[in-house]
């Protein structure tokens, strides 16, 4: 009955103290002196700074290419990706012996094309900007795992040397083409040049290969890892030249078109794949790192910048909190991450990030590894609210100070030395997220979806917090309660 009368309390508490009313009366308004409760509140000081991180977990979803530079701060980030195709299963073409051939009476397809359709929702940039791209078809198939924004497939040496290597230069600006490319922007790579596969059998195109592996073989088409293993391992995707437009592709669709005779009569067709969750993609950024660092070292703010960019760190009262009320039972602890607004606005300024998580600091990576969801123990996330970034109410942060707390107070009796070889034990990280919702979909239209894990944000986002310094410390509001009994 205790537990459930302090809930309440800290809610209404917490409700009062966010609405600056004086500490001195929290007590008396919430309980009466019957009730052997006293309820106390106070402030105490929140350390920041701005944190690089090496890379960042890649959300598999991600496909970004283009290079931008956010007019704020000047700094410039790329992007590259690599992708593998889902052959859905049980995927039937007609008899082989319905199939047009050619000269020497093998069949062909009449032609091949990978499909990168635009998000025009989560592009960035000017959509006139050229950008010049390099494809290259992998020698081997990227294998799952734990893929950090770091990792590059070329110089991982998953490139097949001899194999399939287009250049194109392409906008988001179309106006040719015919009326469904119109309505559904994309870039189109035409794979109609002659290939030549791994065991040197040449081919009139790369889409007459993959129909004869079909008939050859057709257990490599029963699902998506015989595919990606047998036939097509998938290819990389890098910019090489422009600026301006950072391109995100929402679906990306290989096309083998083939003709085919029954009775009389000639139908065209084609064999179908898209890149989807049920195959590998891997996101590689690359960020200036020296102009990053420059923005890190400014003592009058801290950064939150994606994609893989800066995060804030923030370090807890913890010992302050807990040693002046260690008999009390920590009802609440409310903190307020104030925005400061961007100043040179322009037509290609980087968005401000709408959702943060805050997250122990040695949890960083496996937190995001194993695609966990906020839970209010030791992740927290909050949405941008009136300029601000707001852990209160019912994502005040008082359970992460308990278990820092103590992680402490165990590690101590363990190890004299364990503060020196866990310096990071009261740290918390900010980072920008996405929300995936339950369609298992990163979400980025609505700041109020409720998410059901959250990764980290790979769009172009940027803005400036306000730093707690020692002199101008940013303050947790921390309420208290014990009985008298």
């Amino acid at each position: 009955m205790k537990l459930k009368y302090l809930t309440a309390i800290a809610f209404t508490a917490m409700a009062l103290y966010s609405c600056d009313e004086g500490t001195g009366t929290i007590g008396d308004s919430l309980t009466s002196n019957s009730d052997n409760l006293v309820v106390t509140a106070s402030e105490y000081d929140v350390l920041t700074n701005s944190f690089l991180p090496d890379s960042v977990y890649s959300y598999e979803e991600e496909c970004y290419l283009g290079k931008v530079s956010d007019p704020e701060t000047g700094t410039i980030v790329k992007s590259n990706f690599m992708f593998q195709f889902n052959m859905m299963e049980n995927k039937h073409l007609p008899a082989q012996e319905k199939m047009l051939t050619g000269s020497d009476g093998k069949l062909i397809a009449d032609s091949c094309h990978i499909v990168l359709y635009f998000d025009k929702s989560e592009c960035f940039g000017d959509t006139l900007a050229a950008i010049k791209m390099k494809l290259s078809e992998l020698e081997k198939p990227v294998t799952d795992g734990v893929h950090y924004t770091s990792f590059n497939p070329s110089k991982a040496g998953y490139i097949r040397q001899n194999g399939i290597k287009k250049y194109q230069t392409f906008s988001m600006h179309n106006q040719t083409g015919d009326s469904l490319s119109r309505a559904y922007p994309n870039v189109r790579v035409k794979l109609t040049e002659s290939y030549t596969d791994k065991e040197g059998v040449t081919y009139n195109n790369y889409g007459t290969y993959l129909l004869r592996q079909y008939y050859s073989h057709p257990e490599y088409f029963k699902n998506s890892y015989a595919f990606v293993n047998n036939v097509c391992p998938g290819f990389y995707i890098e910019t090489i030249d422009g600026e301006g437009l950072m391109a995100s592709f929402g679906t990306i669709d290989l096309r083998v078109y083939y003709s085919y005779k029954d009775g009389d009569n000639t139908y065209h067709s084609y064999l179908g794949a898209s890149s989807t969750q049920e195959v590998l993609q891997t996101l590689t950024i690359e960020n200036d790192r020296e102009a990053l660092n420059q923005l890190a070292a400014d003592n009058n703010c801290t950064y939150l910048k994606t994609p893989a960019g800066i995060f804030t760190e923030v370090t807890l009262p913890v010992d302050d909190i807990k040693s002046t009320h260690n008999t009390d039972s920590l009802l609440s602890a409310a903190v307020v991450f104030n925005r400061i607004n961007n100043d040179l606005l322009s037509d290609y300024s980087f968005k401000t990030p709408q959702r943060l998580l805050l997250i122990q600091k040695d949890s960083l990576n496996t937190f995001f590894e194993n695609k966990r969801n906020y839970n209010n123990l030791y992740a927290f996330y909050t949405t941008l609210s009136k300029n601000a970034y707001s852990f209160t109410s019912s994502s005040d942060i008082s359970n992460l100070v308990v278990r820092m707390h103590n992680a402490k107070q165990q590690g101590l009796k363990a190890d004299a030395a364990w503060v020196e070889k866990h310096p990071n034990w009261n740290k918390a990280l900010l980072i920008p997220v996405e929300a995936i919702t339950s369609t298992s979909t990163a979400s980025t239209t609505t700041a109020s979806a409720t998410p059901v894990a959250v990764v980290h944000s790979m769009g172009m986002t940027s803005t400036r917090l306000v730093r707690g310094t020692r002199e101008n410390p940013i303050k947790i509001k921390v309420i208290y309660a014990k009985f008298n009994d």
